[in-house]
């Protein structure tokens, strides 16, 4: 299988690729921004177009979201001329107000934000005219590197003795970059070998947590970890943050789609988040103890 990924810095793509590394079965082109060449789909001939999310679209500039809602329709139609099935990775944040229970997959965002409307209008119109498509939903993205990772913008505010603010009224599901591109890759593979199951699915760890909790946990175990090898960094403070007085925002989706058509478990964040923390302190051991390891 052969597939075509835009935004090479994204912390998804390079997820994909590492992911795709590990198997046999698949080759990844990777290209830089979300432009695509004259010509691209025909010459590449991927057996799909995977565009990472613009992450935390809520917070990006309105003439960001409308490039991006801009070059995704341009992607569409280039998919739909060569016979391309197209992947569309898409952030949580468009259901702007959350709900109560957990989001299923047929229940589309309703914005107020005008920036956000115009990424839903994008959505309707590859509901509209693309059967051939995957929109895939995400809770929050976090990575050590790339693009919108979010965890190593964690990290460095915290080493470097930065203060970390966080929701404590928002409830999410931060959602394992690597984990994402396991389950894309098996889904495409089930797609590649006439699975036929096109449509919107929704891809997030498990626990709902709210962000201030989840930032909190980043530093206590990087705290520990450091600790536990003899190092005394004074790693910066965590600060709660209330905007949802009246009723706090709960932001949650539920993935049962995806497990019932493709078997996709959601992983869990804490176990991911570990594993992450493991490699960035591996990566990041003071010069004494890496030479000791040589």
């Amino acid at each position: 299988m052969k597939l075509l990924i835009l935004d090479a810095g994204h912390c998804l793509s390079l997820a994909l690729a590492r992911e795709a590394n590990r198997r046999s079965d698949t080759e990844l082109v990777i290209v830089e921004g979300l432009e695509l060449e004259p010509g691209m789909l025909e010459e590449v001939a991927p057996q799909a177009l995977v565009i990472p999310p613009l992450a935390r679209p809520i917070s990006a500039a309105p003439a960001e979201v409308t490039e991006h809602a801009r070059a995704v329709e341009s992607c569409m139609e280039a998919c739909q001329a060569a016979g391309v099935p197209l992947v569309w990775c898409v952030s949580d944040q468009l259901y702007e107000d959350g709900f109560a229970e957990p989001i299923d997959e047929h229940v589309i965002p309703r914005p107020r934000d005008e920036s956000l409307r115009r990424l839903i209008a994008t959505g309707d119109r590859i509901r509209a005219e693309h059967p051939h498509h995957l929109i895939v939903r995400l809770g929050p993205l976090f990575a050590l590197e790339g693009s919108n990772a979010w965890l190593n913008e964690l990290l460095d505010t915290l080493v470097t003795g930065g203060e970390l603010r966080g929701e404590a009224d928002v409830t999410c599901c931060p959602t394992s970059a690597d984990a994402v591109a396991m389950a894309m890759l098996g889904m495409l593979q089930q797609q590649h070998c006439g699975a036929d199951a096109w449509g919107s699915y929704h891809l997030a760890g498990t626990e709902p947590v709210s962000v201030y909790t989840f930032v909190s946990m980043v530093r206590t175990q990087l705290a520990t970890r450091l600790e536990g090898r003899g190092e005394k960094v004074e790693l910066g403070g965590v600060k709660a943050l209330r905007h949802h007085h009246d009723q706090p925002l709960r932001r949650v989706l539920n993935c049962r789609r995806v497990l019932d058509v493709f078997g996709v478990h959601q992983k869990p964040w804490r176990l991911e988040l570990g594993l992450m923390l493991d490699a960035w302190c591996q990566a990041n051991q003071p010069d004494e103890e890496v030479a000791k390891q040589r």
